[in-house]
């Protein structure tokens, strides 16, 4: 075999051995929603308006057990989803989830990312989470998801950051060594893992860092597994990943997680600081905070194939004849005080919550502030809340 078929091999052993992500299966839809995996919620997200079409196809690449999959298809009851993965023993577990809550417009198939041209036809959201940092080729995998998005289309990408996951790089290499001439009996791998967690001193750093961010989940071994004997991960910098990133031929959109790379979240008490830093080209801008907070310990983004329209409203008289309507991944509506699209909690005035409530897809907003006592500056900031979708006129 080659070297690339060598560690795609001994990838597939390691979740044939632990099938991951290892969540119970449901005989009903999975809790709450990740809005991420909603395409109304992700391209109003991307672009600024609701999309124009719901019937979409999906593919959810490597998939796993399908835990993704199972969102992707009750979010997005249209849509026609596709899950792939190198495991047969996950996908075994990913069509039983899907199976048993009801999620039946999907079809699974035994392929990796660099086989995804055997699909028929196109793509308009990819999801790839958790993936790319475990194939051989990353750059590779990302180029042939890439042919498959349809233009317009949005591909959500999730890899390894390398500096919050340093004390993992340090266990996966002393398991390693110790292992010795077994490394690869993932077994054993996680046997031996569990040892040295059990021997090391509490304050140990490693021990530490372990118990702050992960012991929730490894006290799982199929988690154990992944994060400490996987046979093949690559960890990105910001330098590293917009090398892959623009690899893909794809247009940057943006990390879905914009608050974290606000210069001002770390130096608003320097102002000067903020203000030299002013010129800098995003990506330095980005490379400035994750040195300022190495806690990063994934990315998660969103890129798209051009044409990509989005909206701009700007113009207030377009923002009043558009047709606006609630964010679909907000939970505890109707009420003043409810969960966002990612989990936050929202306090809303009265004149706001009245606003929303009018907002069913039948009026306005125009129409809707001629019944209620907020002006168009407050429905700008619903807008910049993700709280509401708006369709142009």
């Amino acid at each position: 075999m080659s070297d690339s078929q060598t560690v795609s091999a001994a990838v597939a052993k390691l979740y044939n051995t632990y099938p991951f992500p290892p969540e119970a299966l449901l005989d009903e839809p999975p809790p709450g929603y990740n809005w991420r995996w909603n395409w109304l919620a992700a391209h109003n997200f991307c672009t600024g308006q609701k999309p124009q079409r719901q019937d979409i196809r999906i593919l959810d690449a490597g998939c796993g057990t399908g835990v993704g999959t199972e969102y992707l298809v009750h979010l997005n009851p249209q849509a026609s989803v596709v899950g792939i993965d190198l495991s047969t023993g996950a996908l075994a577990v990913a069509k039983e989830r899907c199976q048993r809550s009801g999620a039946n417009h999907v079809e699974f198939h035994h392929l990796s990312l660099f086989d995804v041209e055997q699909l028929p036809g196109e793509f308009d959201l990819i999801n790839c989470v958790g993936v790319l940092h475990h194939t051989p080729d990353p750059i590779r995998g990302i180029q042939a998801l890439a042919k498959k998005l349809a233009p317009g289309g949005l591909m959500h990408i999730f890899v390894y950051g390398e500096l919050g996951r340093w004390e993992i790089q340090l266990m996966q290499k002393a398991i390693a060594l110790i292992q010795g001439d077994k490394k690869g009996d993932y077994r054993d791998g996680v046997q031996v893992g569990r040892q040295i967690f059990a021997s090391l001193p509490e304050n140990n750093r490693i021990v530490k860092y372990d118990k702050q961010r992960w012991s929730l989940e490894n006290h799982k071994d199929e988690y154990f597994a992944d994060m400490y004997v996987h046979p093949q991960e690559i960890d990105y910098n910001i330098e590293t990943l917009f090398e892959l990133i623009d690899a893909s031929g794809l247009e940057f959109i943006g990390f879905s997680n914009p608050s974290f790379w606000n210069l001002e979240r770390l130096l608003g008490k320097a102002p000067e600081l903020v203000e030299r830093a002013k010129d800098f080209s995003d990506r330095q801008l980005y490379r400035l905070i994750e040195l300022l907070d190495p806690e990063v310990t994934h990315y998660e983004f969103f890129l798209g194939r051009p044409p990509l329209i989005k909206a701009d409203w700007t113009d207030d008289n377009a923002l009043l004849a558009a047709i606006p309507e609630l964010n679909p991944c907000i939970e505890g509506f109707p009420s003043q005080c409810f969960f966002n699209y990612d989990y936050q909690i929202v306090n809303l005035s009265v004149a706001e919550f009245e606003f929303m409530q009018r907002c069913d897809k039948h009026f306005t907003v125009a129409e809707i502030l001629a019944g209620v006592e907020l002006g168009l500056d407050g429905v700008k900031t619903l807008l910049q809340q993700q709280l509401i979708l708006l369709t142009p006129a």
